[in-house]
């Protein structure tokens, strides 16, 4: 699995580049659950039953303490990762918007 500690304009490229290529609404989620619960377990687990889900985490405040106060976690099963990066040149990234962004970013 690959994992980001991502501020919101980083985490909103992530999130669609993995939506990119799906009609799942459901593609990235936000399960409850401890930092280290959806930083390495739900990833692994969507890895093993082959949907490939991205997840959300550091929304557990006991996690969120030792954290940045702009960063939250997008782990993304390799696979899925993979997949994403075959597909950056067609995405959005050749865009005006995301140029945009990525000024703000840099």
């Amino acid at each position: 699995m690959v994992i980001f500690f991502a501020t919101p304009d980083v985490l909103s490229g992530l999130f669609t580049l993995t939506c990119f290529d799906s009609t799942a609404e459901d593609a990235v989620i936000a399960p409850f659950g401890a930092g280290c619960t959806n930083i390495i377990y739900y990833p692994y687990r969507e890895q093993m039953n082959g949907k490939g889900r991205a997840v959300l985490g550091l929304m557990d405040p006991s996690a969120r303490k030792c954290a940045k106060s702009d960063l939250v976690t997008f782990s993304v099963p390799i696979t899925k990762f993979m997949t994403i990066i075959d597909q950056m040149e067609e995405s959005f990234l050749i865009t005006d918007t995301w140029s945009i962004i990525q000024k703000r970013i840099e």
